[in-house]
C-alpha cells in the first residue's frame, strides 16, 4: 500500500508556516489540504530521467516524451533495458541529444554503482547534490528535486525552479528572483521550506497564479 502524506490546518508544520508568513498563509488557505503519494527509493531511478526529460519543457510535452521512453522500454524503465538503447534511439523519441546522453550517463552511473539510491537516503543535503551533480547532465535543479520530492527533506529551497519561482512572483509582487533575495525572504519559512514550497507548486497546478494576488480580498 502507498503512503499517503496529507497536510491540513491542524499540521503543527502548517500551523508554524502561517503564523511566519501571512501571505503563504493565505495561499495555504487558498490551496487547502494537499496530499501526495510518498515515493519509493526504487521509484529513483526513473524520476531522475522524468526530471532530465521536463527540464526546459512544458509538463504537458515532458510527459509526452516520457510516456514514449517508457512504451519504448515496454513498460519497464529500469538502467538495464535503458542500457541497450542507443542514444539515437532516445532521440528518436522527442528528446535533445544533449539529454539522451545525459540518460546513458545517469543509467551508467547506476550500473556501475557510482550512484547508490538508498546511499543517498543517509547522506546530507549538500552531499546529495555533490554526489549527484557529479552526472552528467544532473545539476543543482534536478538535485534539489530529488531532495524535495524522492527523499523528502523538509528544508529543501527550490530557488533555482521557474514553476517555485512564478509563484513566488506573484504571492509577494516581486521580479526580484535573485537566489539572494528569494534564500533571504523564505529564510522564516525554515525548517519546512519544502511544505511551502509544495504549496506554491500546488498555486501554479491550481491556476491561481492567473488572478493578481491580494492579501486581504
Amino acid at each position: 500500500m502507498p503512503t499517503i502524506i496529507t497536510y491540513d490546518m491542524n499540521s503543527p508544520e502548517i500551523q508554524y508556516l502561517c503564523k511566519k508568513d501571512r501571505r503563504l498563509a493565505k495561499v495555504i488557505s487558498m490551496v487547502g489540504p494537499i496530499s501526495y503519494e510518498k515515493r519509493e527509493v526504487d521509484d529513483a531511478y526513473s524520476f531522475l530521467i522524468h526530471e532530465v526529460i521536463e527540464q526546459m519543457l512544458s509538463i504537458k510535452v515532458g510527459k509526452k516524451i516520457f510516456d514514449r521512453l517508457v512504451e519504448l522500454c515496454n513498460g519497464n524503465l529500469c538502467p538495464e533495458i535503458i542500457e541497450q538503447l542507443t542514444v539515437d534511439d532516445l532521440r528518436g523519441i522527442g528528446t535533445s541529444a544533449s539529454k539522451a546522453r545525459s540518460i546513458k550517463s545517469i543509467t551508467e552511473a547506476v550500473l556501475e554503482g557510482d550512484i547508490v539510491f538508498r546511499e543517498l537516503e543517509f547522506m546530507k543535503n549538500e552531499e546529495v547534490i555533490a554526489k549527484l551533480t557529479q552526472i552528467h547532465g544532473i545539476g543543482s535543479w534536478t538535485a534539489k528535486m530529488y531532495l524535495l520530492f524522492v527523499l523528502e527533506r523538509p528544508d529543501v529551497l527550490p530557488y533555482e525552479d521557474g514553476a517555485f519561482l512564478r509563484s513566488y512572483r506573484w504571492m509577494y509582487k516581486t521580479e526580484d528572483c535573485s537566489p539572494a533575495a528569494v534564500k533571504k525572504r523564505c529564510q522564516k519559512w525554515k525548517p519546512y521550506s519544502s511544505l511551502a514550497s509544495r504549496y506554491l507548486y500546488r498555486a501554479l497546478d491550481y491556476g491561481l497564479v492567473k488572478e493578481e494576488f491580494h492579501l486581504f480580498k
